[in-house]
């Protein structure tokens, strides 16, 4: 590797100008001042580059020196990757804690993966010596943790003839596995290898997501559904339950990866997600959740430049996984903290800013991050296919949606579930507006769920115009007040608080609530329609019955209960009760004169 030798010339709090660049590159990291702090290219102007400055500034001074590597600004991908903490330039955060304490001491370097410990690595038998082998071919197998087997792939660039394979046995990362051959240049083939964030790795071919993410969240599985390699926000203002929901998303999805990357949170925030989730279990296994996920910390004290770059070195991670065949989330918490992190090094860069301070290309930098997800055809033999599902928070200043941010976050993604302040101060968790919200994935996976449910559909569509139709009368009542309503009206007003109650709402720190599987979901939705039809005859036939009669009934208590005292093997007491708000309905339609 290269080393120019330059000198800075200007500093403006993590920007520095560094004279005697005529051979860097964009995207190039330089070592600034004697501590060589981490940093990278982000403009050439003339002969000086543009330096963002990973680390604090403070100290560096003109005619200090810095130090053009050659390299681009990489991630390092291979096995020790989960489990693990990193800053947001990929530094291990528990090893950080060991050498320097609680403060992370500037110009610290460390290896983002472990160079004493020993993988156990198995040959693949699907290729052998003297093959023909290209990008993506998997040349062998480790076993990450107890839940996710990492396959050790050929590099993307690389191919040619397999001319040397390791035998099974326990190597470091840095030991060579396999040797390609090609035009007589033989490349190493290692359990690790470097690639550069900011450029997506390559895949096949792209296909159109047709599978549901199943979150165990109500709201969100039925009613505005995410597909494997779609994309979706979580707009809101203060306090409206970002960090919960997202942390949720982590913990319940059914995928076989998750990276969760902490961008400019507060530091309590991520203490409490990094103290949390390493007890948390995996729900299908009873595993813990941390074997099969990453976490990127980057806190609002830490320096605001590697805020900017915690976002790609989550999806470079994330994407890696993908390529393996696996069914990736990424979560990001929260995308507004990063543009204002691009705000800040635009203005210290001098350039025109855009609409309210930010740069004019914050609409490409989030296009660019966001269709990064995809469900994907891997490279490579044997055929497999991967998927990257982005989900990413959006705080809007007073929950303003056509903020910069939050207007361009909702250009390219496919599902908008906005948080409503409103919710949020009157206790209902998760605070969706089901009003505002939307996703353009329901007829993808529509298919998906109608093999669960048949009349899927129907009950979805009918379940939101019951709380479409609630918002009209609500409107109504303010003006000649809820007495004078008809006792129909009254009967939506009751179907939407008990689709409220016993649907929408959920616990995500209940036992039993926390998660609900797609045919919990479907069963819990049916009876409360069946209950809204059953009712609704009833009164059509009996003009003496009323609303408030029904809504005493301890029937109605019992269905918006069920939502938590019903695990997902207990189904069948859903069907019982279902068939018992018929009979009950039908009596109280008798019974009364």
């Amino acid at each position: 590797m290269r080393t120019v030798k330059g000198v800075i010339t200007w500093i403006s709090g993590p920007v520095v100008r560094v004279e005697g660049a005529r051979t860097a590159r964009l995207y190039e990291v330089v070592e600034v001042g004697e501590e060589r702090l981490l940093g990278e290219v982000v403009a050439l102007e003339g002969g000086e580059a543009v330096v963002q400055v990973y680390e604090d500034t403070s100290g560096l001074r003109p005619g200090d020196p810095a130090y053009f590597t050659g390299a681009l600004f990489s991630v390092e991908l291979g096995p020790g990757l989960l489990s693990t903490i990193f800053d947001g330039v990929q530094r291990p955060l528990p090893l950080l804690a060991q050498l320097s304490g609680p403060w992370i001491k500037r110009g610290l370097r460390v290896e983002p993966l472990p160079r004493n410990r020993r993988w156990h690595f198995t040959p693949s038998r699907h290729v052998a010596l003297g093959d023909r082998v290209g990008a993506g071919d998997i040349l062998g197998i480790v076993e990450e943790t107890s839940l996710v087997r990492h396959y050790v792939m050929i590099p993307p660039g690389v191919r040619g003839r397999l001319r040397e394979l390791a035998v099974e046995g326990d190597y470091r990362v840095d030991d060579v596995v396999a040797v390609v051959e090609n035009n007589g240049k033989r490349f190493e083939v290692k359990l690790v290898h470097r690639w550069p964030v900011r450029r997506p790795r390559p895949f096949r071919a792209k296909k159109q997501p047709s599978l549901p993410l199943v979150t165990g969240v109500r709201v969100i599985d039925t009613f505005f559904p995410v597909a494997l390699g779609g994309t979706a926000a979580i707009p809101g203002g203060f306090g409206t339950g970002k960090t919960v929901l997202l942390q949720t998303l982590a913990s319940w999805s059914r995928v076989d990866i998750v990276v969760h990357v902490g961008c400019g949170e507060r530091g309590n925030e991520m203490t409490e997600l990094l103290e949390r989730f390493p007890k948390l279990r995996d729900p299908a296994t009873g595993k813990p959740l941390m074997e099969r996920t990453v976490l990127i910390a980057n806190t609002s004290n830490m320096p605001v430049a590697a805020r900017e770059a915690s976002i790609y070195t989550g999806i470079t991670i994330a994407e890696y996984y993908r390529d393996m065949g696996y069914h990736v989330l990424l979560t990001a918490d929260s995308t507004s903290r990063w543009a204002e992190a691009l705000r800040e090094v635009s203005a210290r860069l001098e350039e025109i800013p855009g609409e309210e301070g930010y740069p004019a290309y914050l609409s490409s930098r989030l296009a660019g991050f966001y269709e990064r997800a995809g469900r994907v055809e891997c490279l490579g033999k044997p055929q497999r296919e991967g998927s990257l599902t982005v989900i990413g928070s959006v705080s809007p200043p007073g929950g303003d949606y056509s903020e910069p941010v939050t207007s361009h976050t909702l250009r390219y993604v496919g599902s908008l579930w906005a948080l409503d302040t409103q919710l949020a101060y009157s206790r209902h968790y998760p605070a969706i507006n089901w009003l505002l919200s939307y996703s353009v994935y329901v007829d993808r996976v529509k298919g998906w769920w109608e093999r669960i449910a048949p009349r899927w559909s129907e009950i979805r569509s009918r379940a939101l115009e019951i709380l479409q139709r609630e918002a009209s009368i609500r409107e109504l009542a303010r003006v000649i007040g809820v007495e004078a309503l008809s006792e129909e009206d009254k009967l939506v007003l009751l179907a939407a608080w008990m689709l409220r109650e016993g649907f929408l709402q959920q616990n995500a720190f209940h036992p039993v609530d926390a998660f609900s599987s797609p045919e919990k979901q479907v069963k819990l939705l049916s009876i409360i329609l069946e209950f809204y039809d059953a009712a609704r005859a009833a009164l059509r036939e009996n003009p003496s019955l009323t609303v408030d009669m029904l809504k005493k009934h301890a029937l109605t208590k019992r269905i918006v209960t069920l939502k938590r005292e019903v695990r997902d093997d207990e189904l069948d007491k859903i069907d019982e009760l279902a068939e018992e708000v018929v009979k009950e309905i039908e009596k109280l339609k008798v019974a009364t004169p």
